[in-house]
């Protein structure tokens, strides 16, 4: 027997789709069902390893934790990491078979539509709900004849569609009706309701609005959203705008100050989603070098374009104000994760053109490694003891490099699992003062233990006491806080009904 399926779209990307499939997610396991994730293409720089060594997009992972299941290719048979502005990487079932530009992608879209099928119809065999996402708007004109992943997915999985507008935005009645008026006669009988995210206010000055959009519409409202900000759920892929500062206010002046370098290919920034959960923490993001500051803590993350974001930050002046701050009389502690680890060797090279025409690029010279980019990408779940203090942890690797270490150079870590396979091999790098350190591990920073004490490290730095380590950030959590938000603010009887496509549960 099939599974009930349901898609959530929205009138345009950043509504809150991703974040709302994993609410319902949530509440339809808690109400009884056997429930999976789907998107069956996924554009994004934030990605996750699956136990099979295969790369799907971070949201899918995060919804597959709300239906407690481990996460799955076929959850995400498509994922699309942009590379340059016209140009990404295209990975299909897990694995890259190289980069498109959009017309390239677009030619081969229609040797995808088998692929996302079955892993649809796989997934339907497994569970008996399927919480489909779709992307961007599904009445994007110029997309809508080579739709993979909108509407055309959902007639063929049978799924009504609820349509997600975000009201933070602005023009919320306009973008919902200006949605449906794009579509077919056929495609708007197959949008049954409608959610409004992020609403900040009294709900009942909103009640004239949402009769009218039901007259004018015939659609049922089913609710509106609160915004929220004190539940963390990792973002799909864009950095809320609340953690972009000049510095930090007056009122945290007793907390770490962490500046992450927003990157132009900035990928898997969730890896400080724990960090900024911790109360001695105030975490940052910079895109300027005027705005870095003085900070505790400089933090260069991963990046989908190395050779790329690492002239960048040549260019506009980053190397050099972080060159200054590690040569001050109280340099910061200085983390380069991944493609960050990278730049902050003597040389980056790219013999392959895996990245760009470029061949190599001197990095920021802080760290004596160098990189060679591979054909190959590395794909790996790994657990690893960090060096420095014996404590274990559980992240992944997603990247193309190869990175040589002396042997004079510390490691930061030594990985003894791989992908479930025992391993002895070293991770990272250390500098010779404890103060700058490099490693292809992402989610370091999720494991409690870990995440203090290295930031004991910086506050002792400072002559501030260690804190012991407090509560664990626990996403499960905060997905059952977000289900339980959710499950108020819409009408969850109506929400049946549509999935039981006008049947009374």
């Amino acid at each position: 027997m099939k599974a009930k399926a349901l898609q959530i779209c929205g009138t345009g990307s950043g509504v809150g789709k991703s974040v709302l499939v994993s609410a319902l997610c949530r509440i339809l396991l808690q109400d009884g069902y056997k429930v999976c994730p789907f998107k069956a293409q996924n554009m994004a720089l934030n990605s996750f390893v699956t136990k099979d060594e295969c790369e799907i997009g971070r949201a899918q992972a995060v919804q597959a934790l709300a239906c407690r299941i481990e996460p799955d290719v076929d959850m995400n048979p498509v994922l699309i990491k942009p590379v340059t502005d016209v140009g990404a990487q295209v990975i299909v079932r897990g694995k890259p078979i190289g980069n498109m530009n959009a017309r390239n992608y677009t030619r081969y879209k229609a040797k995808l539509i088998p692929v996302v099928k079955k892993s649809f119809d796989t997934l339907s065999k497994k569970y008996e709900a399927v919480v489909m996402e779709g992307a961007g708007s599904p009445a994007e004109i110029n997309l809508k004849s080579h739709d993979i992943v909108n509407l055309k997915m959902a007639q063929y999985a049978k799924a009504p569609v609820i349509l997600v507008g975000d009201i933070d935005k602005g023009g919320v009645f306009a973008s919902l009706v200006g949605t449906l008026e794009l579509l077919t006669k056929a495609e708007r009988r197959m949008i049954k309701g409608f959610i409004i995210n992020k609403f900040r206010g009294d709900k009942s000055l909103l009640d004239p609005g949402l009769k009218w959009l039901e007259r004018r519409t015939g659609i049922k409202v089913l609710g509106v959203i609160p915004y929220f900000k004190n539940i963390v759920i990792p973002e799909e892929d864009a950095v809320p705008l609340d953690n972009f500062t000049a510095g930090p206010s007056e009122e945290k002046q007793q907390k770490l100050d962490i500046a992450v370098i927003y990157l132009p290919h900035i990928s898997n920034f969730t890896d400080f989603d724990a960090l900024s959960s911790e109360t001695d923490v105030s975490l940052r993001y910079v895109s300027r070098p005027e705005e870095l500051g003085k900070p505790d803590m400089i933090v260069i993350p991963g990046t989908k374009n190395t050779l790329f974001d690492l002239a960048h930050l040549h260019a506009s002046g980053f190397v050099k104000k972080i060159l200054s701050a590690v040569g001050s009389k109280f340099p910061p502690v200085l983390l380069g994760i991944c493609g960050g680890y990278q730049m902050l060797g003597r040389l980056i090279s790219d013999k392959h053109s895996i990245e760009s025409s470029r061949k190599k690029i001197a990095g920021l010279k802080l760290l004596p490694v160098q990189t060679r980019l591979m054909a190959k990408k590395e794909l790996s779940r790994v657990r690893a003891r960090a060096l420095f203090s014996g404590i274990e942890l559980l992240g992944y690797e997603i990247h193309h490099g190869v990175t040589t270490v002396p042997k004079s150079c510390k490691p930061l870590f030594e990985v003894f699992e791989r992908s479930g396979r025992k391993v002895k091999y070293f991770d990272g790098a250390c500098s010779n003062n404890g103060r700058i350190f490099g490693t292809y591990i992402h989610g370091l920073f999720d494991a409690p233990g870990f995440r203090r004490e290295f930031l004991n490290r910086a506050r002792l730095m400072k002559g501030w006491p260690a804190l012991s380590c407090a509560a664990d950030f626990n996403p499960d959590a905060q997905i059952d806080k977000l289900a339980k938000l959710v499950r108020e603010s819409i009408d969850i009887s109506y929400l049946y009904k549509i999935l039981n496509k006008g049947k009374a549960q």
